[in-house]
C-alpha cells in the first residue's frame, strides 16, 4: 500500500479531530504542540513507520523559516500598542535584559559544563535562548483588542526575540570559523549588529507601508475578490523578507516591525482581524506538519547518547536561567507576570530554524550532530513540560487577575 496515502488519511484524521475536538482539548492539561508530537513519533521509525522523509539542512530550514515569517507577522498584526517607551516596557525588559543573559548563561553552562569551546557555546546558546512564537500561541495575545500585559509580554518577545538571536548566531558561527575573533569584531558589530537590525527596521517600516497605500487607491477603483484580499498579508510577508535579506539586514525583524505597521496602517478593523485569521490558519496549518516532523525525526540512539548534556542545559534553561533572568529584569512588574514570563520561555520551531541554519553554514562533524541533538532534545522536553502546564497556569493567572481587579 502507498505510504503516501496512508500520511494523507493519518494527517486528515489528526486535523478533524483536533479541530472538532477543540473544544474539550482547550480544557485538558496539553497543548495542541504536544498531541503533534506524539502522533509524529507514533508514525516514526518506532511506532508505524508511516513518516519515511529524512530532511537535510536546507529542507528544514526553508520550512521552519517559513512557519516563523508567518508567526512573527501574526505576532505583529496582534500589537495594540503606541511606540512608546512607557507602553512597550515589559518588551524592552525581556529583549534588551532577559535574551542577553539567557545567551550568554547558556553560553557558559556550555563551556564549562558541557565542554564546548567558546564559539559552539555562544552558538548553542543563541539557537535556545529565543522563546518561540509559534508554539506560544497559546499564551499569546488572541486579538489585538487584548490589554493583558502577561500575553503582551510574551507575544512581543516572541516577535522580537526570534529576529534579534540573529547576531549572535553569527557571532558563533564567526568564533567557529576563526578563534581568534580580533579578526571579524569589528566587521561583526557594524554589519551584523547594527547594519543588519536597522535595516530591518527600516524595511519592515517602509514596505508595508508602501504596499498599503497602493493597495487603498487601488480598491477605491477596482475593488479586490474578498476571496484574494487576504492574500496581501502574504505579498507583504514575502517583499518584505525578500528586500530585509537582500540588503543584508535581518528578514525576521523587518516581517514583525511590518505586521505592526500593516495593523496601523489599515483603519477598517473587520480587515486587519481578516488578515490575522487568515495569516493565523496558515500558521497553524504548518505547526501541524513542524512538530508532526520533529517527532518522526526522533531516533533512540542520538537521545541516548546526547541525553546527558541535553537534560543539564534545558534544566538550567527552563528552571534556573530564564526564570532568574525575568525576575532579576522585570523589577516593577506583577509578581504573577513575573512568574509566568519566567516559566514560558517555549523553545520551539525558531530554534529549529537556527540550527538548520547553522547546519547549512558549515556546522557539521560530531560537534554539529552534539548541537543538534542537544537543541532537538532541549524542544521536545518544552514542548512536554509547557503543553501540560499551560492550561493550569493560566486559570490560575487569570484568577488572580480577576481577584487583583
Amino acid at each position: 500500500m502507498d505510504i503516501y496515502i496512508l500520511d494523507l488519511l493519518v494527517i486528515g484524521l489528526l486535523l478533524l479531530f483536533v479541530t472538532l475536538g477543540s473544544g474539550w482539548i482547550g480544557r485538558l492539561p496539553f497543548s495542541y504542540a504536544l498531541i503533534y508530537l506524539c502522533v509524529g513519533i507514533a508514525l516514526g521509525p518506532y511506532g508505524f513507520h508511516l513518516i519515511q522523509l529524512r530532511p537535510g539542512a536546507e529542507f528544514l530550514q526553508r520550512l521552519t523559516e517559513f512557519v516563523v515569517l508567518i508567526s512573527l507577522f501574526s505576532c505583529g498584526l496582534k500589537m495594540n500598542r503606541r511606540f512608546k517607551l512607557k507602553a512597550w516596557k515589559s518588551t524592552l525588559q525581556l529583549i534588551g535584559l532577559v535574551m542577553p543573559i539567557s545567551i550568554f548563561a547558556a553560553a557558559a553552562a556550555g563551556h564549562w559544563l558541557l565542554g564546548l569551546n567558546w564559539g559552539a557555546s555562544v552558538l548553542l546558546g543563541a539557537i535556545l535562548a529565543p522563546t518561540d512564537p509559534v508554539l506560544a500561541s497559546e499564551v499569546q495575545l488572541s486579538d489585538p483588542t487584548d490589554r493583558d500585559e502577561l500575553r503582551f509580554g510574551l507575544t512581543s518577545e516572541g516577535g522580537l526575540n526570534d529576529a534579534l538571536a540573529f547576531p549572535f548566531v553569527y557571532f558563533g558561527l564567526r568564533w567557529i570559523g576563526d578563534s581568534n575573533w580580533q579578526n571579524w569584531i569589528q566587521e561583526w558589530v557594524l554589519i551584523d549588529l547594527f547594519w543588519a537590525i536597522a535595516a530591518g527596521f527600516a524595511v519592515g517600516i517602509a514596505v508595508p507601508k508602501g504596499i498599503v497605500w497602493i493597495d487603498k487607491r487601488i480598491q477605491r477603483l477596482r475593488p479586490a475578490d474578498s476571496l484574494m484580499e487576504d492574500f496581501v498579508a502574504i505579498g507583504i510577508v514575502f517583499i518584505t523578507y525578500s528586500i530585509a535579506e537582500l540588503i543584508n539586514g535581518y528578514g525576521f525583524l523587518a516581517v514583525f516591525v511590518a505586521g505592526i505597521i500593516t495593523q496601523r496602517s489599515y483603519h477598517d478593523p473587520e480587515k486587519r482581524l481578516s488578515q490575522l485569521e487568515f495569516m493565523e490558519r496558515i500558521e497553524k496549518l504548518f505547526e501541524v506538519g513542524t512538530i508532526l516532523l520533529l517527532g518522526a525525526l526522533l531516533l533512540i540512539e542520538p537521545i541516548q547518547r546526547f541525553l546527558a548534556p541535553a537534560l543539564i542545559m534545558a534544566g538550567l534553561l527552563l528552571f534556573v536561567i530564564r526564570p532568574l533572568g525575568v525576575w532579576i529584569s522585570t523589577v516593577g512588574q506583577p509578581t504573577p507576570v513575573r512568574l509566568l514570563w519566567g516559566w514560558f520561555g517555549i523553545r520551539g520551531v525558531g530554534s529549529i530554524y537556527y540550527l538548520s541554519y547553522a547546519l547549512g553554514e558549515g556546522l557539521k562533524d560530531d560537534l554539529g550532530e552534539q548541537i543538534a541533538w542537544i537543541t532537538f532534545i532541549t524542544i521536545v522536553i518544552s514542548v512536554v513540560l509547557h503543553g501540560v502546564t499551560a492550561t493550569s497556569l493560566m486559570t490560575w493567572y487569570e484568577r488572580q487577575t480577576n481577584n487583583a481587579a
